[in-house]
């Protein structure tokens, strides 16, 4: 297939980008329909004009629906993005991408989804789509997963679906959340989670940040102790990776906190922790919850992330060695092979 591929690159080099093109525009359509041409626009960082020809031509092919609510796909156009999945990895170069990723940051498996989730709403939700995908080949029955808040984990949390390996599955927030927005915190996901998949759920209802007096008193009451026991024996890790700056941010840190942690060379952030591009932790967040070692004793950590912004935020939690799926996109590959060249 691959060389197919490269021979009809080489004699019809424009029947890539048109393909490419619509099959990105299928893909929008897919995750953010009903979707009004405008906003799709907006969305696909094009204007009205050049997506009308485009529009026109997959709705007469009878792969879009066009009615008053907006465009969606039809069912023949959902049939076809669905196979075309598999020739879209070598046709926009995703396996090559994702090859050299691997390589570079040793992660055993990664996946690269098309797009930038810094510039595309909905590079988000393919990237919740295959994460989705992803948690349900490694899934097994009666296993504890432990879940992390934030907007890629959410994207899974929409995109799962009942299976029957997910019999007996524990969903368990990876630390507490009170203080986030609600529909991104750990918890609110975990239940989330247990919801779409026909699961059990825990929840761990204490703060992000603890003073170490309140941490002590906290961690002495049994149900805390009960979910803590969990999240150690949690088989299978679902996180998000954070830009550190911006995460201290969401958190609320102070002027001088912000200050102290851009001084140590804090570049990503992940259950807490604060590590600078060498991986190295430079600040650890007092709060209850899933603890580094944890998640290295775990057997499967799916990690999901992506925008080129936050290349160094992926490239500096990768020096943790836990990971064995990344999930990210064209943009954060791009800007991490970038860095390293």
């Amino acid at each position: 297939m691959r060389r197919f591929i490269e021979m009809q690159q080489k004699l019809l080099p424009d029947l890539i980008e048109v393909m490419r093109g619509r099959y990105m525009l299928l893909r929008s359509v897919y995750h953010l329909q009903p979707i009004g041409r405008r906003a799709l626009a907006q969305a696909m960082q094009s204007t009205e004009r050049i997506l009308r020809a485009e529009v026109d031509l997959l709705k007469e092919t009878g792969l879009l629906h066009v009615t008053a609510a907006g465009m969606s796909l039809s069912e023949e156009g959902q049939r076809i993005l669905e196979e075309m999945e598999p020739l879209m990895g070598d046709l926009f170069g995703l396996t090559e991408l994702a090859e050299r990723l691997q390589h570079l940051l040793g992660i055993p498996h990664v996946i690269v989804v098309q797009g930038n989730a810094d510039h595309s709403p909905w590079v988000k939700e393919e990237l919740g789509r295959v994460g989705a995908r992803m948690l349900k080949q490694y899934i097994r029955e009666g296993d504890i997963v432990a879940v992390t808040g934030g907007t890629s984990i959410a994207s899974v949390a929409h995109h799962l679906s009942p299976a029957p390996s997910f019999r007996g599955v524990q969903f368990v927030p990876a630390r507490g959340g009170l203080g986030e927005r609600v529909e991104l915190q750990a918890n609110t996901l975990a239940s989330a989670m247990a919801a779409k998949t026909g699961s059990s759920y825990r929840l761990l209802h204490v703060p992000d940040r603890l003073h170490p007096e309140a941490l002590q008193t906290l961690m002495k009451e049994p149900q805390v102790q009960d979910v803590l026991s969990l999240l150690q024996h949690s088989r299978i890790v679902i996180h998000g990776i954070g830009d550190a700056l911006a995460m201290a941010k969401r958190r609320n840190y102070s002027e001088a906190e912000l200050a102290e942690l851009q001084e140590a060379g804090a570049v990503s952030e992940a259950f807490g922790y604060y590590f600078n591009a060498a991986g190295e932790t430079v600040h650890r967040m007092p709060t209850i919850g899933l603890q580094l070692e944890d998640v290295q004793r775990a057997e499967t950590v799916l990690s999901i992330a992506g925008g080129e912004s936050k290349a160094k935020a992926i490239l500096s939690f990768a020096r943790q060695s836990c990971q064995n799926v990344l999930i990210t996109d064209e943009g954060a590959a791009l800007a991490i092979l970038s860095e390293r060249l």
